[in-house]
């Protein structure tokens, strides 16, 4: 199968991606990323501390196989790069909240995919950032208005609070809710069910990373 370009923002949860797959990593700037810590917390696996160390022995393989250490910028992905890109993907941790939801740049890369059609994935707290295409040159809004859409639901969100201590001032599925979306967050989103709608397919949590990165791969092949 030919190679197929992927675009990513430095993850916090992880997706098997196959070999014929080009990826390249980008951040809002050209900085390597660091993972939340929260991420990595035992907590956030519901316990399961074989999927967490899983996902570590990935991450070790990607700064080694792929540019994990050295992204390159939003800003440095031109229109006529991102022609050659068939999907994105942006992961969880709190990151997409303070960084990404008011990206411009962010912004513009997601309505490229949005408007052209091609397989977008997002993850736990990553649909955050698709609150950026409000914010892109000539936005006509929030592209995924109507959309359905799972992310880390507030439930959760007040849970991790409650336990960790402190508050978390933009939840995810409030915000996208109040931009539009339909956010799907019962009880078998919360045990890793996943949503597609169109070309969207998302996930509350890491319960869900394997079911997602499986439909991902499978859109993306049918591209």
């Amino acid at each position: 199968m030919p190679a197929t370009r992927s675009s990513y923002v430095p993850p916090a949860h992880i997706l098997c991606v196959p070999r014929s797959f080009v990826s390249q990593f980008a951040s809002p700037t050209d900085k390597p990323p660091s993972i939340d810590p929260l991420s990595e917390s035992l907590l956030v696996y519901f316990g399961k501390w074989w999927e967490k160390r899983k996902d570590q022995e990935l991450l070790r393989r990607m700064e080694i196989e792929v540019n994990l250490r050295s992204p390159c910028s939003f800003a440095s992905v031109t229109d006529d790069e991102l022609r050659s890109f068939d999907d994105v993907f942006i992961p969880g941790g709190h990151a997409p909240i303070s960084d990404l939801g008011n990206n411009s740049e962010l912004g513009r890369i997601l309505n490229h995919f949005h408007n052209q059609h091609k397989t977008t994935a997002v993850i736990c707290h990553g649909p955050y950032a698709l609150l950026s295409t409000k914010y892109a040159p000539n936005s006509q809004g929030f592209a995924y208005k109507g959309y359905k859409l799972t992310s880390w639901s507030d439930a959760e969100e007040k849970l991790v609070e409650t336990m960790k201590g402190g508050t978390v001032p933009n939840k995810v599925e409030s915000s996208l809710k109040a931009e539009g979306a339909e956010m799907l967050t019962g009880m078998g989103k919360k045990m890793g069910g996943i949503t597609v709608d169109r070309k969207v397919v998302s996930g509350a949590n890491p319960l869900a990373a394997n079911a997602l990165g499986s439909k991902f791969v499978e859109m993306l092949k049918a591209h």
